[in-house]
């Protein structure tokens, strides 16, 4: 077995974890038909909400398939409601523009257009608020005190009693809330000093530059240290002063599709438990050990941050094979990536620099090494329970990032997507409206920029000529 290793961290499809545009909560008695939109909305309790609602389809000339509604989960006094709409004849997209102006989270779950590409598929459900991430973080594939039989801890009463308290802090958390501090024993204390004086060695000669400037600010900031596990709080507080990233606890496994949608949102689904202290450079499943010591530093430099940002913002509204191939790159890149610095290979992903030995392993002559292309990278097979065979190189965070983008221009949606950083939310850029507030956006970036640029170049003119 690998020393310091997890190979479940992977978001992974499983059956039946996919929305496919079916809004939590809702039982469709049948698919879309070729011609169809479902929409959801919701309403402050008002005598005729649903009257006026539907005034609107009538005004514009949309007809209705199918109806359900019930009270709201958000708002004791308010009502959700579905639609399912003919979008072939009719205003559709006045009606909606006229609902949301109306109502309250109008959300598009599915268009299957009347056509024959590929964009008449249905579009899955995604967050659009970072608030909307409560939606699935419960909806885990395993909990966090299910192990299996091999586990190192699976006979351990007190260990399995410890993971739930762990899993149930999780589940039980809301976003805006402190994340709660567990108080770690003395053994798990241990455990993790452990691993932290072995990997700390390697960190010099094996971890990028990026990694290495930023983790004595870590120890500086945080508590890294042997004797002392950081509280995933102070952590997520530091990450946001320096790029906006978040952490989040999560009781277990999400599906691929929902774990990249927190990347959109610069929040990453942290586990908060450690591994077994019989065998504390195994590991499983990814742990408090592989969170802290091989994402968390990455997260804080602004290129890394917004190079994993660009692989979540791709998934929002990806089909699921794409969803598949984006899972894959960020498999070899966020977790088990190497970076060209110089004439050397570095490593980069959480994968390496939380493994003692894969960390060696991965920058001998042993591997192959490939460069970073998302087409063909998110095609490639992989082990999970062994090292890998290949290992994929980015000339740079700003590359692989331009890369992704390219790669997520391929991705077939009817739409594209952009981080709103004031208001924590995701714009869906579908309009002419919204393309040209876009425009206007990028405009006045681009003073900002000029004007910078214009006053460099004064200084630098006045240094000059006042020089001796």
């Amino acid at each position: 077995m690998m020393d310091a290793e997890f190979r479940s961290k992977k978001p992974r499809l499983e059956n039946g974890t996919s929305t496919s545009g079916n809004h939590p909560g809702y039982l469709q008695p049948e698919k879309d038909t070729e011609g169809s939109t479902s929409l959801v909305f919701s309403t402050h309790e008002e005598v005729g909400a649903l009257a006026k609602a539907l005034r609107i389809f009538e005004e514009y000339g949309v007809n209705l398939i199918h109806i359900e509604s019930r009270p709201s989960k958000k708002d004791q006094e308010g009502y959700e409601f579905f639609v399912n709409c003919d979008n072939t004849k009719g205003g559709l997209k006045q009606a909606i523009d006229t609902l949301r102006a109306k109502t309250e989270d109008l959300q598009v779950l599915s268009r299957n257009a009347k056509r024959t590409d590929s964009l008449c598929e249905t579009v899955p459900w995604f967050p659009h608020k970072i608030a909307d991430l409560d939606r699935f973080a419960n909806r885990i594939l395993g909990y966090g005190a299910d192990l299996d039989a091999d586990h190192p801890g699976f006979t351990d009463p007190v260990y399995r009693a410890r993971r739930k308290q762990f899993a149930d802090i999780a589940f039980n958390y809301k976003h805006g809330e402190k994340i709660p501090n567990p108080e770690y024993s003395e053994e798990e204390v241990k455990t993790w000093g452990t691993i932290f004086r072995e990997l700390t060695k390697l960190y010099p000669t094996h971890a990028c530059r990026e990694f290495n400037h930023i983790f004595p600010l870590l120890i500086e900031n945080c508590g890294y240290t042997e004797d002392h596990i950081p509280h995933l709080q102070d952590v997520s507080d530091f990450l946001k002063d320096c790029t906006g990233f978040t952490l989040r606890p999560v009781a277990g496994l999400l599906s691929s599709r929902d774990f990249l949608a927190g990347l959109a949102f610069r929040v990453f689904h942290s586990t908060q438990y450690i591994r077994h202290s019989s065998r504390p450079m195994y590991t499983p499943e990814p742990d408090v050990c592989h969170e802290l010591l091989g994402h968390v530093p990455l997260f804080a430099d602004p290129a890394f941050a917004q190079f994993s940002q660009e692989i979540g913002l791709a998934s929002l509204g990806a089909p699921d094979e794409y969803i598949e191939r984006l899972a894959t790159c960020y498999w070899f890149t966020v977790e088990f990536g190497l970076c060209r610095q110089g004439k050397e290979l570095k490593a980069y992903g959480a994968g390496l620099l939380s493994s003692f030995g894969e960390l060696q392993y991965c920058l001998s002559d042993k591997p192959e090494k490939r460069a970073f292309d998302p087409p063909k990278t998110g095609l490639q097979k992989y082990p999970i329970t062994e090292y890998q065979p290949i290992y994929y190189t980015a000339e740079s965070f700003t590359s692989a990032q331009a890369k992704m983008r390219s790669f997520a221009e391929t991705i077939p949606r009817p739409f594209s997507v952009r981080y709103n950083a004031y208001t924590q939310s995701v714009e869906v850029i579908d309009n002419t409206e919204q393309i040209l507030s876009l425009s206007r956006t990028i405009k006045g970036d681009m003073a900002i920029l000029e004007d910078a640029l214009t006053k460099l170049k004064k200084e630098h003119t006045t240094h000059v000529l006042g020089a001796p």
